[in-house]
């Protein structure tokens, strides 16, 4: 992607040499006659570097300088000038300008400059941007797992990361969708660019909007400053839009179109930029059932349903438990500074029957509970929160069944492990009918039938 530059000087013959000379160095540069049009132009564009003359009309380069290191994600800016002092130099410099040079200059020295500011500009924004993230995420680490569901999920990262194919994670809360897509993105051709991530479902569409295309200044009440978007930020590199499925259908419109164009506009502004970013998204929700309702754009979903990766919920992969609890144990050992201790055989049978709502997630937060409470060095049940506890005694109960000498009703045994059946499903989708209808391995309308006309009684709550 080529490099942009905008260039700031009343000399229109100036502005027009140097427009010409950056441009076959291929550039992509921009001119503004004042200062003040300049500020325009940064309201509404992004660029990488602002090379400035110093004096010009109502506002001098030293104050245009000023006005852009207010600004978030502020471009380099270089001021040249024909009236050189030490002064002037050291001025600029305590301003924040990354050079400075004099005229008449050498051409060569010049692009030397440009292209060694806008290196420095690059390297700054991987430093706070991507550096921290591969020192904790590179690869495959933090998805742990050798269930086979879990082995195709790496086949399959390995065969797409080198793409550009927009890609669609779908599984509940707690199963990792965000790792998976860091895993995407650090295998592919782009993991030297950043990875930049938002939960839509945690913003208003106001507030999504800004967030994701950026604003100009004055484009609202408290827009003191222009600020570029997670778009802008992701340049290069892969954006994850997390629980997409929570989008409005105004946001949804929006996505569409940006992902359709690879352009976007800033909140307030009336141009368009380029951008280029992989979309990665992810949901805990049925995407497909939302645009059955009405609830999702069926182009939106197809645009962005390039390739699907289904994460497994922890109850279809408990032969993963006992790695995955090595996994938190040891690292909660290292982070709380502590020897690893022990764990009992009655945990580690108890955690294998639990049924995991929030999945890895909750496992992990288990295990950190019980690093932060341990003083014997053996992780034994009472460390184990009330709800795991409980459920060793409901399994317990439902291990120990006798059938009276005297015999018993079949029937009657039959629809009370149905009512079970139908209970716990709802309760692990969260009263979600057509999720709980398809754990079951029964249609909507069999789910419908069996809660309304033979079960009436025992789901008046979901009946209605």
């Amino acid at each position: 992607m080529k490099r942009r530059i905008l260039i700031v000087d009343d000399e229109k013959s100036m502005r027009d040499i140097l427009r010409i000379l950056f441009e076959k160095e291929n550039f992509e540069a921009e001119t503004a006659e004042s200062g003040e049009t300049a500020l325009k132009l940064l309201s509404e564009n992004v660029y990488d570097l602002v090379l400035s003359d110093i004096r010009m009309g109502k506002m001098s380069g030293l104050d245009l300088l000023r006005e852009i290191k207010n600004q978030n994600y502020p471009p380099q800016v270089i001021l040249m000038t024909a009236y050189a002092s030490t002064e002037t130099a050291i001025e600029a410099l305590k301003l924040g300008a990354v050079d400075y040079i004099i005229k008449p200059f050498d051409v060569n020295e010049l692009l030397h400059r440009v292209k060694s500011a806008i290196e420095k500009k690059s390297l700054f924004e991987e430093n706070i941007e991507l550096r921290a993230e591969l020192s904790k995420k590179e690869g495959f680490e933090g998805i742990i797992g050798n269930n086979q569901k879990m082995v195709n999920i790496y086949s399959l990262v390995q065969r797409i990361a080198p793409t550009n194919s927009t890609v669609l994670i779908e599984g509940e809360s707690g199963t990792g969708k965000e790792l998976v897509a860091k895993a995407i993105h650090y295998n592919s051709l782009r993991k030297e660019k950043p990875f930049i991530s938002i939960n839509c479902g945690g913003l208003p569409e106001t507030l999504l909007e800004s967030e994701l295309f950026g604003y100009v200044k004055g484009a609202f009440t408290g827009a003191y400053a222009s600020k570029r978007g997670l778009f802008d930020v992701a340049e290069g590199g892969s954006l994850f839009l997390d629980e997409i499925g929570d989008m409005t259908p105004l946001m949804q419109t929006k996505l569409l179109r940006a992902i359709q164009e690879r352009r976007i506009r800033a909140v307030g502004s009336t141009n368009e930029h380029p951008v280029d970013v992989r979309l990665i998204t992810a949901t805990n929700k049925d995407l497909f059932s939302l645009v059955k309702e009405g609830l999702f754009r069926e182009d939106l979903y197809y645009r962005i349903n390039v390739i699907k990766i289904e994460v497994p919920p922890l109850r279809e992969r408990k032969d993963d438990i006992p790695i995955l609890l090595k996994y938190f144990v040891e690292k909660y050992s290292q982070m709380l500074k502590k020897k690893v201790p022990q764990i009992s055989k009655e945990v580690i049978t108890l955690l294998e029957s639990y049924h995991w709502p929030g999945n890895v997630r909750e496992l992990e937060n288990v295990v950190e509970r019980a690093l932060a409470l341990d003083q014997n060095g053996i992780i034994d049940v009472s460390l184990l929160p009330d709800s795991i506890r409980t459920a060793r005694k409901e399994i317990a109960e439902e291990k120990f069944i006798e059938i009276p000498e005297e015999g018993f009703s079949l029937e009657k045994a039959k629809d009370e492990f149905e009512i079970k059946l139908i209970k716990m499903a709802l309760e692990l989708e969260n009263g979600n009918m057509t999720k709980a209808a398809k754990r079951l391995g029964i249609s909507y309308r069999s789910l419908r039938h069996l809660i309304n006309s033979k079960h009436r009684r025992h789901f008046r709550d979901v009946s209605k």
